[in-house]
């Protein structure tokens, strides 16, 4: 049993979640904010999806809390959605991987969904203002963007 592959892809998917959550916390002009994908979910759902022992509910509750801190939001809001979709993501892998892009577009959009329902009811259970419509808009860019994610992370790693 060689566990050199794993620890080589482990690395790999911490590497690229750091890199996405740098994606997320940039500085964006106020309309770009509002239509800029949301890179680290999308990557916590990749690696959660094509390879679940090397990414999974650890790496969404990690990158959770690091959004809690770099956003300033209430602590484990962020951790609880990300690692709930990771929860989902490992249960439905073998289903998931199957299917052909744009039906992962759809899962994914159905997952972004709800991600941004778990963030969207923490935020009205604890008093926290509810914000506009605009807080779907990058679940749809999102999901626009996942074919683009599935291409270039696919390239960093060999699926079995």
């Amino acid at each position: 049993m060689s566990f050199g592959g794993s620890r080589e892809s482990r690395f790999m998917v911490y590497i690229t979640a750091l890199v996405a959550l740098m994606l997320g916390i940039l500085p964006l002009p106020q309309w770009l904010s509002v239509f800029w994908p949301h890179f680290l979910v999308l990557v916590v759902l990749y690696w959660s999806t094509m390879t679940p022992r090397a990414g999974g509910i650890l790496l969404g509750f990690l990158a959770g809390l690091c959004l809690d801190v770099f956003n300033g939001s209430q602590l484990g809001q962020h951790a609880l959605a990300l690692s709930l979709l990771a929860y989902l993501a490992i249960r439905l892998h073998l289903l998931t991987r199957a299917k052909p892009i744009f039906e992962q577009s759809v899962l994914a959009l159905v997952a972004l969904f709800v991600y941004e329902g778990v963030l969207w009811a923490v935020d009205g259970w604890s008093g926290q203002r509810v914000s506009s419509w605009t807080r779907w808009v990058p679940v749809l860019t999102s999901a626009l963007a996942w074919p683009v994610i599935v291409g270039l992370l696919g390239r960093l790693h060999q699926p079995r």
